[in-house]
């Protein structure tokens, strides 16, 4: 088969004692404790951007309709004279 990072079953089970022999079956879940650490690290880093951005798009849309509204006064105020 001529396949881009697909395993086959047989290979897996190879790699995962290579692995087992490699790091010991203690050293193992401690290695995907962090590794799952480092995930919600992550995560809550792409949270804190997407809510920054939020904010940020929030402002600007409530700062565009104050301009807006004060414009329309302020023509609404020159057309009267």
């Amino acid at each position: 088969m001529n396949h881009l990072l697909i395993f086959e079953p047989w290979e897996l089970i190879v790699f995962a004692v290579i692995f087992l022999l490699l790091f010991g079956g203690k050293k193992i879940p401690e290695m995907m404790k962090g590794l799952g650490k480092g995930v919600k690290s992550f995560k809550e880093g792409l949270n804190e951007v997407e809510n920054e951005i939020k904010d940020a798009t929030k402002d600007i849309t409530t700062d565009v309709k104050k301009d807006t509204t004060k414009e329309a006064k302020e023509d609404k105020s020159d057309s009267e004279k």
